[in-house]
């Protein structure tokens, strides 16, 4: 049996599901939203091929240890309030509230310029937490999806920071502009999500997304940091 588009995912979605895409499904259930990886049976053709998410589970569970970390570790960060975050027959959930509001890449230019400076406050503030191990809660070695989908797919095994390397510090690594949900009334952002990348990684791997339209990876015209990433984690490989 061929596998299937991801229109046909979409049309047979169940009535909770507001969409499918080639890695995640999404659900909102009353005031609760529900994240979780596709299994095997669901990955998707795409322009002739079969589209295989990196890390699929182990991302949506870093982003729960995310969230269970910044909770206890930093409550200023607005997330959304974790409810639960598991696997289960080769999918990992992640429940969370529903955070009402807007994405900050729906709002004016000049809007989104106010919203700028309250999130850069709390990247600040993120970025006071310093670890001297890479990556993720769990043990996991998750680059910015902007390294990732160029690598060989394999973990990354990397030693403790020396004191001579710039320190690591908690990066969310995703942030574009729609994953800052602001009220749209007051401009306050309500939540900061998406958390599947984050954790100690050095500063320079947090880029601002967040200042233009569209995907955390270089646009055509903008600089291409990949490769200095990649040496990067060359040089702290084990």
């Amino acid at each position: 049996m061929a596998p299937p588009t991801n229109g046909e995912l979409n049309a047979k979605r169940e009535e909770d599901c507001f969409s499918v895409t080639p890695e995640r499904k999404y659900y909102r259930c009353g005031d609760a939203f529900v994240k979780r990886s596709l299994r095997p049976s669901e990955w998707q053709q795409h322009n002739g091929y079969l589209h295989v998410p990196i890390f699929n589970t182990e991302r949506v569970l870093n982003e729960g240890a995310c969230l269970r970390f910044l909770a206890k570790n930093c409550p200023s960060i607005p997330v959304p309030q974790l409810h639960a975050c598991f696997e289960d027959d080769g999918a990992a959930y992640l429940i969370t509230e529903y955070v009402e509001g807007v994405g900050m890449d729906k709002l004016s230019a000049a809007d989104q310029a106010v919203v700028a400076r309250e999130l850069e406050q709390h990247l600040d503030t993120l970025h006071s937490l310093t670890y001297i191990t890479w990556g993720g809660p769990l043990g996991h070695v998750l680059p910015p999806y902007r390294v990732l989908r160029k690598s060989d797919r394999r973990p990354w095994r990397l030693r403790p920071a020396l004191a001579s390397e710039e320190p690591l510090v908690f990066c969310h690594n995703d942030l574009s502009a729609n994953n800052a949900v602001v009220d749209p009334a007051t401009l306050k952002i309500r939540a900061i999500v998406d958390w599947e990348y984050g954790r100690f990684f050095p500063a320079v791997f947090e880029k601002a997304f967040y200042l233009r339209a569209g995907p955390s990876v270089a646009l055509p015209g903008e600089d291409d940091d990949t490769s200095k990433l990649e040496e990067l984690l060359a040089k702290a490989s084990l």
